[in-house]
């Protein structure tokens, strides 16, 4: 499969400063899943990215099937995670049809990469299956380092996108309430949310401060309770809408 999403890659080889934060935020928000999911066995994961939450995750759940739309992101992948045990497909979010269905699907950290953010939601939901839970993670685009950075007057947008973000391929960040509203337009319902890490600084003074992984840790702890603040927002949904 020939495709754009290949020119990507180079951004998840671990070679760039905000492998920092991805490391501490893709290896935490795996744990909280799994914490909510007791007694789950199945689940489908959508994308690969630095590939850290998918290891966590093969380790955590019996059966676990990832899309990923990039040939070399998987190549990637399976060059840096080789024992992995999870099943990868590669596809298109867009196009992956299945009769099966999942105790827990996540998408973390994929949509802001996507065209149509709804439209990946609504697709996914039907493949839950009864009482099944659907966990969603994106970048916060109020994370504490960029409020302040825009009350200092550095950042005058904090939407805004960084060369950073680009390589990346994000085309949009989130906020609680952008989030919010994305899941209920879908008939869906958010049923807990919490942040992941609470992040002070930019990366940069966050590493020139050589913090222990017992501060980093508390770091993470800390932010569950601020969704508002933290460097990334992870949702809990259900399928069903709230009741009026």
């Amino acid at each position: 499969m020939t495709n754009t999403l290949d020119a990507h890659v180079e951004a998840y080889s671990g070679k760039n400063l905000y492998d920092f934060d991805n490391e501490i935020l893709l290896n935490w928000y795996p744990q909280r899943i799994a914490l909510h999911s007791a007694g789950a066995r199945s689940l489908l994961e959508l994308g690969l990215g630095h590939g850290f939450s998918t290891d966590n995750f093969s380790r955590l759940f019996d059966r676990h099937l990832v899309l990923e739309g990039s040939g070399a992101v998987i190549e990637n992948f399976q060059r840096r995670f080789p024992a992995c045990r999870a099943e990868v497909v590669e596809t298109y979010f867009e196009n992956f049809d299945t009769d099966e269905r999942f105790d827990v699907i996540v998408m973390g950290f994929i949509l802001e990469h996507v065209d149509d953010p709804r439209l990946i939601i609504e697709r996914y939901k039907h493949l839950l299956a009864p009482g099944g839970r659907m966990f969603i993670a994106v970048p916060n685009a109020a994370v504490m380092n960029r409020r302040l950075g825009h009350l200092a007057g550095l950042l005058p947008d904090m939407e805004a996108l960084s060369e950073n973000d680009l390589l990346l391929g994000h085309k949009r960040y989130y906020t609680v309430e952008t989030l919010s509203a994305d899941v209920e337009q879908v008939g869906c319902q958010v049923d807990r949310l919490e942040g992941i890490y609470l992040k002070p600084l930019t990366t940069r003074q966050m590493v020139s401060l050589n913090l222990s992984p017992d501060l980093i840790q508390s770091l993470c702890r800390l932010g569950v309770d601020y969704p508002e603040l933290s460097c990334g927002i992870l949702a809990e949904i259900s399928a069903g809408k709230a009741a009026a």
